[in-house]
């Protein structure tokens, strides 16, 4: 197994610095770094300064090489918009955005592979037709409207119908002043909406793939012989179907969970949560290049940690991949 792990990260460092360079290069052409320096009186003098100290006088390869030599020690550079540092800054809104990304995978893995199990074994059923149809609705559906929908129809409506003092369930940030916490029900009350909004088209189209995987397994001639030899119904499709229906499913949650954490735009805004999306879209608004490439390149890396990760759970699930 041990072979198999480095094999994989070895595989994965080529792509990364190929990420990483496109990033750099593209940036480089979109924002210009002498900018704020372009406007002084004395811009003529300080511009050539300016350049040589950036080291833009360079070739492109070399102050990517550069750049790429002090971000795998950790030295991503200076956000030109708050002037701290872009680790330190993506460290800090990195773990606000993980308690969506993890619950919000927790609670998608969770009623998806449900819903899937349930389907599969229930085929052409009424429930199996009613979770196709409401699937097809949650990937259909942009999670803006989804988010706005939300809050009007969980938040605004039963606070003013019912005359509530404070609503059930929050919109804003992940909890309140002065309470902060998982052990707080002022978490999960903020924590609600954002993980319904990023659940909602995981869940739909994790199901599906999740039927999909089952009615295949379930077809196969060592559950049919298992069946045969009279295995409880429940047995054959918890112990013997559902480890091997996983694999192909291990591949779609771990990249989907992945994109999740340089995704998060949309929803982090919306419910004004400060955390990586957030981070990235202002950082673009305000033209902060190294900001924008620390994003990009933690992005990448998390990217290729989640195919490492299933990758991985490949070799747990089924011996013989890891073998290969």
């Amino acid at each position: 197994m041990l072979t198999y792990i480095v094999r994989r990260i070895l595989s994965s460092v080529p792509v990364l610095a190929v990420v990483s360079f496109v990033t750099f290069w593209g940036l480089r052409i979109a924002y210009d770094p002498l900018l704020k320096f372009r406007s002084a009186r004395n811009a003529a003098t300080i511009l050539p300064i300016q350049r040589k100290r950036l080291g833009l006088d360079q070739p492109i390869v070399v102050q990517w090489t550069k750049w790429f030599g002090k971000a795998v020690r950790g030295d991503l550079g200076v956000s030109d918009r708050t002037n701290n540092a872009v680790w330190g800054e993506l460290m800090h809104h990195m773990g606000t955005t993980m308690h969506l990304v993890i619950w919000g995978t927790v609670v998608s893995a969770i009623i998806a592979i449900s819903i899937g199990i349930y389907s599969a074994v229930k085929q052409y059923s009424v429930g199996d037709y009613a979770f196709t149809g409401l699937s097809y609705i949650g990937i259909a559906m942009p999670p803006f409207w989804f988010a706005l929908m939300a809050i009007v129809a969980l938040v605004t409506w039963p606070k003013v119908h019912w005359n509530l003092d404070q609503p059930i369930f929050y919109s804003i940030g992940l909890h309140g002043t002065g309470r902060s916490g998982v052990f707080n029900l002022d978490y999960y009350r903020h924590l609600a909406l954002p993980v319904l909004t990023l659940a909602v088209q995981s869940i739909a189209s994790w199901s599906r793939y999740m039927r999909a995987s089952m009615l295949d397994v379930l077809g196969a001639d060592y559950i049919r012989a298992a069946r045969a030899k009279g295995v409880p119904k429940r047995r054959v499709v918890l112990s013997h179907a559902l480890r091997n229906a996983l694999v192909p499913l291990v591949t779609v949650m771990a990249l989907d969970t992945a994109f999740l954490v340089g995704g998060l735009i949309i929803t982090e805004k919306i419910y004004s949560i400060p955390g990586t999306g957030s981070y990235f879209l202002d950082s673009l608004s305000a033209g902060d290049a190294p900001a924008l490439l620390g994003y990009t390149l933690l992005t990448a890396v998390i990217v290729i940690a989640a195919n490492l990760v299933a990758d991985v759970l490949y070799g747990v699930l089924d011996p013989r991949i890891r073998l290969a």
